[in-house]
């Protein structure tokens, strides 16, 4: 009862009456849906690119400033306070809280998709190009959007103990008492359907891999329903360990990470291509750092930085919701500079071996002819059949599919925790760091994050239509993400002021 006195009930029934409305809309009117998305989508590639392009060099900057700078020496907690996890543990966290499936997904086809892009299609070699611009997508600058906030909010956690935890507390500093009124219900609002936005990208896009794959062991063809009975079986599975609490989801991150890695080494050591993984990945990892600046800055690409490189941005900043809270709130008696560095080894370590391994196979695949997964896309595969194909190509491939099916339902399930969680906390005017929220709130939660997805699914939306919500989405989160920052060099001012660091 008296969690239940805490809860703020705005927070929790606007957004889902919010997730109803939109997801009836979708699945009723799929063809007008469209038609408005594309018409928001259009105005802010066409008027905000820059926008996104800025936030993208401010984070990254702000990240490198906050490690390298006198702010990278404090201490995310009291002065004796000692990491709660080891380091090994905390990566495989940060690692597992912030991957969903997705990177599976994408780490198989997105290779494909970039190949078929006029933009790279004029370089001079379409594939090192292709995983280049994944490896740039994927890279530096998204995890600096992730890491950044996470310092912020362990700060706000640890060392100024605020007891409200939630996304407009971090802009305290700036706003004041505002935060107490309209101001902070505003941030809280954008940042909660931010979130769903997120949820709804990330379901969308790879379930139908998940689906395909297990339909494939068990020789299920009906993909569509599939991908709703798995949609709700993770539910279930992520359902479950949240409600558990803290202790479930470390276990379940350390069992996701082990079949993760167990599918990388499986490609690796039996697709006879481990060379040319190694080489292929060494050579776009080269031609990223030579061209990182001018890939970072370039608009005006044939409309590849709108359709590709603004969403991938997008796609990040609607996670940032939940997943830096997250990381932030396992990172006590740490110093910024060790989650800076830390984080940016673990996340871009288990990204880029994902895309390396991953997306060096298939392209080892078409390059060998043994599959013609382009011409396969374009005569009207949806990927998940190419990428079948391309592992029917391994020997004993089964065992490859059903690491692939644990490793995308455990990221799931270990994504999904964690910002069931987060969310969670959210709804409450005040808890402190050491309560959890209540079984039934993140009960709650779980089932509302799974609606959108659901919509889109039903109403069979296009990649445009799902890639569309993140970019709209992610605007207003975009601003309230750099206030969140100036509130931290504003209130950390005062512990390099106050203590000798």
């Amino acid at each position: 009862m008296s969690k239940l006195k805490k809860i703020d009930w705005p927070l929790i029934i606007l957004p889902i009456t919010g997730v109803f409305t939109v997801s009836l809309i979708l699945t009723l009117f799929p063809v007008q849906s469209h038609h408005d998305l594309t018409i928001v989508r259009s105005f802010l590639n066409g008027h905000f690119s820059f926008f996104y392009i800025l936030v993208a060099i401010f984070f990254l900057c702000s990240t490198l400033y906050a490690a390298f700078s006198r702010y990278g020496k404090i201490k995310l907690g009291d002065l004796n306070d000692k990491p709660q996890y080891s380091n090994l543990h905390w990566g495989i966290l940060v690692f597992t809280s912030t991957m969903s499936a997705d990177i599976i997904f994408y780490s198989l086809c997105e290779w494909m998709m970039y190949a078929q892009e006029p933009f790279i299609k004029q370089k001079h070699n379409i594939f090192e190009w292709s995983l280049t611009y994944s490896l740039f997508h994927w890279g530096p600058i998204v995890w600096s959007f992730y890491i950044m906030l996470a310092v912020a909010f362990a700060y706000m956690l640890f060392v100024t103990k605020n007891k409200r935890q939630k996304f407009s507390e971090a802009c305290r500093p700036l706003f004041g008492g505002l935060i107490d009124g309209i101001v902070g219900k505003l941030i809280d609002l954008i940042a909660v359907f931010a979130l769903i936005a997120a949820t709804a990208s990330t379901f969308s896009m790879s379930m139908p891999l998940l689906a395909t794959a297990v339909g494939n062991l068990v020789g299920i063809h009906n993909i569509r329903k599939l991908s709703l009975m798995l949609l709700i079986i993770v539910v279930l599975i992520y359902l479950t360990v949240s409600v558990i609490g803290m202790k479930a989801i470390t276990k379940l991150s350390l069992i996701c990470y082990t079949f993760f890695i167990g599918l990388m080494i499986y490609i690796l050591l039996f697709s006879g291509s481990m060379d040319f993984i190694l080489d292929s990945g060494i050579q776009a990892t080269g031609n990223l750092l030579q061209n990182f600046v001018g890939m970072a800055t370039t608009i005006n690409s044939k409309g590849f930085t709108q359709d590709w490189t603004i969403y991938y941005w997008s796609y990040w900043i609607v996670w940032c919701v939940a997943t830096p809270f997250f990381i932030g709130s396992i990172s006590r008696g740490r110093t910024i500079k060790d989650v800076i560095l830390r984080g940016y080894a673990w996340g871009l370590g288990g990204t880029y071996l994902s895309f390396i391994v991953l997306s060096n196979f298939g392209i080892s695949r078409q390059i060998q002819h043994l599959v013609n997964a382009i011409g396969d896309v374009q005569s009207g595969k949806t990927y998940s059949q190419v990428i079948m194909k391309i592992m029917e190509t391994l020997p004993q491939y089964r065992i490859a599919v059903i690491l692939l099916i644990l490793s995308m339902i455990g990221l799931y399930s270990t994504v999904f925790d964690s910002i069931t969680m987060v969310v969670s906390k959210y709804s409450y005017r005040d808890l402190s760091i050491e309560e959890d929220p209540s079984k039934l709130m993140r009960g709650m939660w779980a089932v509302v994050f799974v609606m959108l997805p659901l919509s889109l699914l039903i109403s069979n939306s296009s990649i445009y239509n799902i890639q569309s919500v993140a970019i709209i989405a992610a605007f207003p989160t975009a601003i309230i993400m750099i206030l969140i920052v100036i509130s931290f060099y504003k209130k950390s001012r005062n512990s390099l002021k106050n203590n000798e660091y």
